[in-house]
C-alpha cells in the first residue's frame, strides 16, 4: 500500500511539472499586415504553453493612440517603429522594444487583368489606371490611410517617388488599415492597390491575384518593432520572448517578412 501511495504521489508531481506553471491570457495589439503570420504564431504558442492570446488587428497609428489613452493592451506589434518609440518616450512601455521584422510593399491586382507586371515598371498598373481615367473610366487604386497606417505612408512615398501621387488623387480609395486596402485592391471596380507583401502571399488572396514588389528605396524602410506595455503580464512577456526565438522568426519569414 505504501509503495502504491509513493507511486501515486510521484505521478502527481510529474503531472504537475508537465503542465504550464500558470496558464493565463494576454491581450495583443498588432498591425493588420500581421493578421496571418501572428495568428499562426499564436496558435503554436498556445499549443506549446497552454496560454491564451487575445489578438487585435488594426492600423498601428490607431493602436498607438489607444495605448497612450490607456487601452489594456499588453504587447504591441507595430508596422512602424516610430509609433513604439513615441509610446516609449511618453512612458507607456517597459522599454524601447525590439525590431521583429522588416516589411515589403507590393502592387497587388486581380489575376488576368492584362497588365503585365515587371521589375522595370512596378507601378504599370497605376499608369494603366490613369489612362483608363483619361478615357472616361474611374478605376480605383487602393492603399491604407497614410494618416495612421505605415503601409499607407509607404504607398504614398512610392507613388510620390514615381511622380504619380497628385495624378492619382481622384482614383484613390483608402482602407482603414492595409488588410482592408488589400480587399479593396481586389474588388471589381479596382485596378489594384499598394499593400503589404505578407498579405499578397496568403492563399485567400494569392489564389486570385498577382503582385509585384516595389523597390525598397522607393519608400522609407518598414521597420516593424514590438514592445511590452506597462500593463504587460507574464504571458505577454513569454510570447514576446517566443517571437524572438527561432520558431517565431521562421513564421515571420514564411509570411514574407525579413528578420535579419
Amino acid at each position: 500500500m505504501r509503495r502504491l501511495r509513493r507511486h501515486g504521489l510521484w505521478l502527481a508531481w510529474l503531472l504537475l511539472f508537465a503542465m504550464p506553471a500558470s496558464a493565463g491570457t494576454a491581450t495583443v495589439a498588432a498591425a493588420s499586415s500581421l493578421q496571418f503570420a501572428l495568428t499562426e504564431a499564436s496558435e503554436r504558442f498556445e499549443h506549446d504553453t497552454g496560454h491564451t492570446l487575445r489578438l487585435n488587428f488594426g492600423s498601428s497609428g490607431n493602436f498607438r493612440r489607444q495605448i497612450a489613452q490607456g487601452a489594456p493592451f499588453e504587447l504591441f506589434l507595430s508596422a512602424d517603429e516610430r509609433y513604439v518609440e513615441a509610446l516609449y518616450n511618453e512612458g507607456h512601455t517597459r522599454d524601447e522594444g525590439v525590431i521583429y521584422a522588416m516589411g515589403r510593399l507590393v502592387w497587388l491586382q486581380r489575376a488576368g487583368q492584362g497588365v503585365t507586371l515587371g521589375e522595370d515598371a512596378p507601378l504599370l498598373g497605376v499608369e494603366q489606371a490613369l489612362t483608363r481615367h483619361e478615357n472616361g473610366e474611374r478605376p480605383r487604386i487602393a492603399l491604407a490611410n497614410p494618416e495612421h497606417a505605415p503601409y499607407g505612408i509607404a504607398a504614398k512615398q512610392a507613388l510620390t517617388h514615381a511622380g504619380l501621387w497628385d495624378q492619382t488623387e481622384p482614383l484613390r480609395v483608402l482602407g482603414e488599415n492595409v488588410s482592408q486596402a488589400a480587399q479593396f485592391a481586389l474588388s471589381d471596380d479596382a485596378q489594384g492597390g499598394l499593400v503589404a507583401y505578407s498579405l499578397a502571399l496568403v492563399p485567400p488572396l494569392s489564389e486570385r491575384s498577382e503582385y509585384m514588389l516595389i523597390p525598397e528605396d522607393w519608400h522609407e524602410p518598414l521597420s516593424q518593432r514590438m514592445v511590452l506595455t506597462r500593463q504587460a503580464g507574464d504571458v505577454a512577456e513569454a510570447f514576446y520572448t517566443w517571437l524572438q526565438q527561432a520558431e517565431g522568426r521562421a513564421i515571420f519569414q514564411q509570411h514574407g517578412f525579413s528578420t535579419d
